[in-house]
């Protein structure tokens, strides 16, 4: 049941062979608003290299000119510098970690208003094609990596291979012979590193296929539950979510796997150079060629090598997995499916002429919906819109709300081609009652009002009594107060359906557009929605697209679409008298079923 598969790898995540560094780039002006904390954590990170080589330095010196001189004193001054350099180096760490984890923060922060605000001006076409979930991973998931190139990313591995950098000088300062001895293991500490860092590159990829897999697989099944429940396919969507989770499960197992080799192996070497190290540094003691001091040190110069060594090929892989996070964000960003909004013409009301001239419609390529539609409605008077599944009754609606662009022709409002609007002026103006009322998690009163605080509760009370909805509503507990459930689901249909009316009327729209509101209802709530919609058209354009054809009686005039083609036009007394007419058949077909 409205399964949706992904494919393991995207292209982009099958192409990238080479690290991007134009992708790299890109991510990096994300945080030009914050140059200065950037550039902060790049001083930090070039001042910590050398002063994390101090100590060891500091203690070769103490060992070789302070201990076996018996010089006490001096020793009690080259401790108190070790203990200072210490402490300022906890305290640079401090600054350098919490200021890459702050700029990390603030970007993503950032970004994640940028992508919901991108998303929020799609075309309906991409929600069309797109899972709710796949957006969700674009939205935190994908953000939340994007964090990694600077908390633990770019930054954090600059640091580190200025650190290798700084210890391989100092141990080629202090005996290029022993210097050479340890790095004898290497080659395989490099080979080693390359292969973890493919493996791992390529199982992270996966884990990111799979995370959005079952994000968009829980996202469709949460909210079809009561499809599931009705048609009692619990046992098979269960079936499917094991796959699901199981490749999600290996995926992480792979990527664990490959952790547990590496690590181990790079002990492995690292205990190999340890012990070549005692055993040539044993043996320049004896001859006088190694000082005592110089083989105290040298172990520690070896970890603070392959310390940084070890978690390079991780922070590479981490920057890596930001970066395929950050391509599938951009990705969305650099949609184009916008719709354009260019209009310059300011509306401060409508009059509610609207026309539609020659208007072509398709939803893909020229599979057009609608054809050749030509109607007008005068202001103050109501159209019906009346025909078949797949007509185009709705697309109708759609177009007029610029939720989708037109392939063909014009649509007018007081003469003026909509897109001549500012797009959002135009959407303000017209409100819309769905069959299917969305409500959204909080109080009666912030669904109503959709947290607009230019509207006032006396307003929504005023606007619910003249719809007939302020007695349903004082008797929920709390009033406008009520806290309704995620879309609704402990209110019945015929009361989210006065919910609606009273959130159209609150925004006081020119045109109004009710797109079958009765369809669902019981008879005995009809008779109050039937009166909430008499009240909602009263001296407004509207648009009514119903089903019950009892319900647009009083309309001034009847569209009838057939296959995307007006079929007959004019009011509901001429229309009865077309014979074979679909308007007549329509009507007598549902009299009978009353009648019955």
């Amino acid at each position: 049941m409205f399964t949706h598969v992904l494919s393991r790898h995207t292209p982009m995540e099958k192409n990238q062979q080479k690290f991007d560094y134009q992708l790299l780039g890109r991510v990096l002006r994300l945080a030009t608003p914050y140059k200065m904390i950037f550039i902060l954590a790049a001083v930090l990170a070039v001042v910590l290299a050398p002063l994390a080589i101090l100590r060891p330095y500091l203690l070769q010196v103490m060992v070789d000119d302070y201990i076996f001189k018996y010089d006490v004193a001096g020793m009690g001054r080259i401790a108190l510098i070790i203990l200072g350099i210490l402490v300022l180096h906890v305290i640079l760490q401090y600054f350098f970690i919490y200021s890459t984890s702050w700029l990390g923060q603030s970007v993503i922060r950032d970004l994640r208003v940028r992508v919901f605000n991108h998303i929020s001006n799609l075309k309906l076409t991409y929600f069309d094609t797109t899972p709710i979930g796949t957006s969700t991973t674009r939205t935190i998931n994908d953000i939340e990596t994007i964090n990694t190139i600077f908390a633990q990313g770019i930054i954090t591995i600059v640091a580190d291979i200025l650190t290798l950098i700084a210890v391989l000088a100092v141990m080629l300062y202090t005996s290029w012979e022993l210097t050479l001895v340890c790095l004898t293991t290497m080659p395989f500490l490099i080979a080693a590193t390359y292969i973890f860092k493919e493996k791992v590159k390529a199982a992270y990829q996966v884990v990111r296929t799979q995370i959005q897999r079952m994000n968009a697989f829980l996202q469709e099944r949460i909210t079809g539950m009561r499809i599931v429940q009705i048609f009692n396919a619990e046992d098979q969507e269960m079936q499917k979510f094991k796959a699901i989770n199981r490749e999600y499960t290996q995926a992480n197992l792979d990527s664990i796997l490959y952790y547990a080799i590496f690590f181990p192996v790079i002990e492995i070497i690292s205990a190999a150079s340890l012990g070549l190290l005692v055993w040539w540094g044993a043996r320049g003691y004896i001859s006088g060629t190694v000082t005592l001091g110089a083989f105290v040190a040298f172990p520690l110069y070896l970890s603070m090598l392959f310390r940084p060594m070890r978690m390079l090929a991780d922070k590479f892989n981490t920057l890596q997995m930001g970066l395929v996070a950050a391509d599938r964000v951009f990705r969305i960003l650099d949609k184009d499916s916008v719709i354009e909004n260019k209009g310059t013409t300011p509306i401060t009301k409508f009059d509610g002429h609207i026309s539609f001239e020659d208007v072509w419609f398709a939803y893909v390529g020229k599979n057009y919906v609608l054809r050749d539609i030509n109607f007008s409605i005068e202001p103050g008077k109501t159209l019906a819109v009346v025909g078949s599944t797949g007509s185009g009754k709705s697309t109708i609606i759609n177009i007029l709300n610029r939720f989708y662009e037109i392939n063909k022709g014009s649509i007018k409002i007081d003469g003026v081609d909509i897109r001549e609007y500012n797009l959002h002026q135009l959407r303000e103006h017209i409100a819309i009652v769905l069959q299917d009322v969305f409500l959204f998690s909080g109080s009666v009163l912030e669904n109503i009002t959709l947290r607009d605080e230019t509207i006032t509760r006396a307003q929504v009370i005023e606007a619910a009594k003249m719809i007939g909805a302020h007695e349903f509503i004082q008797k929920l507990p709390g009033g406008y107060d009520y806290e309704v459930m995620e879309r609704g689901a402990t209110l019945s249909m015929g009361q989210r359906q006065l919910i609606s009316f009273v959130r159209a009327l609150v925004f006081n729209p020119d045109i109004l557009i009710l797109d079958e509101a009765t369809s669902s209802i019981d008879p005995e709530t009809e008779s109050v929605i039937q009166y909430a919609i008499e009240k909602l058209i009263t001296k407004r354009t509207s648009i009514i697209i119903a089903h019950r054809l009892s319900t647009i009686r009083h309309a001034d005039n009847i569209l009838v679409l057939e296959k995307g083609k007006i079929a007959e036009y004019g009011s509901h007394e001429e229309l009865l008298t077309i014979e074979n007419g679909h308007y007549k058949e329509l009507y007598e077909m549902q009299f009978i079923q009353e009648e019955v």
